[in-house]
């Protein structure tokens, strides 16, 4: 079954199995409030042109035990099998736009979820047509999803929230300027929660009264004088960190505001400076020009990548970016990068 929010239809809210909890909480078994994991895994950082030594883009985002996936270029499914992560554990797929190496894989994929007999929601977003384009498979293969997958337009046009329900995260779209529509996406942490300090509470302090200072709410009594203030019982928590994904795009000073300050910045880099012109032509970026958006932004860190068969090595990429700013790194195949 495959739902489209944008006809009408109710798209039912995320039927997420963690919905008690809140920022800065852990998944059972998961790292403790205060050390949540947050990261990336590039499957793929080649571009159109196939390449052995590179694959087409797909990226996996890493939060506190749930997976994301950016992209899903041709054969991501055996990626993430070579990564040994298990297809099924995603929940939520986000597509660029509607060039083959960024979403050839994901029939295949959504195939495969379906033979696992997978029966929980997948939430998939992307540009408009990409639900025509699965439908149109699905039907002339006879295939029959036996989980529902709800669809989400992006609108190219203007930044967006995708996921308003998540407890954890919130997703933002980033339009970018390509030659066929095409938006990034901006996942941020919603700030974590406050640290309690329970040496600062009556053993026999309630535990509602946690949760309240956790918020960051002063304990009153019933005729509304001060008990316990929160600034006096709780210390703040970890900054909220953040992650921009951004392909495929021509060097484009208007995301700067929107990828402002981020931690990570992923920004393609598909040619060396000396082809700047055909940058341009052909709607796509330099390492010199991904690092002068990094550079204005005040990012944390640039990670570039989509880089062109046309180069054996990637090492000028990375020699070209650092020259404008210095905390680049590449997008290595295979590579957990910690946010």
């Amino acid at each position: 079954m495959m739902e489209n929010s944008a006809t009408g239809q109710t798209v039912p809210s995320d039927p997420n199995p963690h919905a008690d909890l809140m920022p800065g909480d852990a998944l059972p078994g998961e790292a403790s409030p205060g050390g949540v994991s947050f990261g990336l895994t590039v499957l793929g950082a080649g571009s159109a042109t196939p390449s052995l030594t590179r694959h087409p883009t797909a990226q996996l985002l890493h939060h506190n035990g749930e997976y994301f996936l950016i992209d899903c270029g041709e054969g991501t499914q055996f990626r993430l099998l070579e990564q040994k992560i298990r297809p099924g554990r995603l929940r939520h797929i986000f597509i660029s736009h509607l060039h083959g190496d960024h979403y050839f894989g994901l029939a295949p994929l959504l195939s495969t979820l379906n033979l696992g007999g997978r029966t929980d929601d997948l939430f998939l977003f992307g540009p408009a047509g990409l639900d025509d384009v699965l439908t149109t498979i699905f039907r002339q293969s006879d295939t029959r999803l036996g989980y529902p997958l709800h669809f989400t337009p992006t609108d190219p046009r203007q930044p967006a929230e995708l996921l308003t329900d998540h407890p954890l995260l919130t997703v933002e779209t980033i339009p970018l300027d390509h030659r066929i529509s095409c938006t990034g996406y901006l996942f941020r942490e919603k700030p974590p929660r406050r640290k309690l300090l329970r040496h600062r509470l009556p053993d026999d302090a309630p535990v509602a009264w946690f949760n309240q200072l956790k918020d960051g709410q002063d304990i009153l009594d019933e005729q509304g004088n001060l008990l316990f203030a929160a600034a006096d019982c709780t210390t703040p928590g970890p900054p909220a960190r953040s992650y921009a994904f951004c392909s495929d795009t021509r060097f484009d000073e208007r995301i700067i505001p929107m990828v402002q300050g981020v931690d990570l910045l992923y920004h393609e880099a598909t040619f060396l400076e000396d082809n700047a012109l055909r940058a341009t032509e052909v709607y796509h970026s330099t390492a010199r020009q991904a690092a002068t958006i990094a550079a204005k932004a005040g990012v944390g860190r640039l990670l570039i990548g989509h880089f062109s068969s046309r180069y054996k090595e990637t090492e000028p990429f990375l020699t070209e970016a650092r020259t404008v700013f210095a905390n680049t790194d590449l997008a290595e195949e295979g590579v957990y990068v910690e946010i």
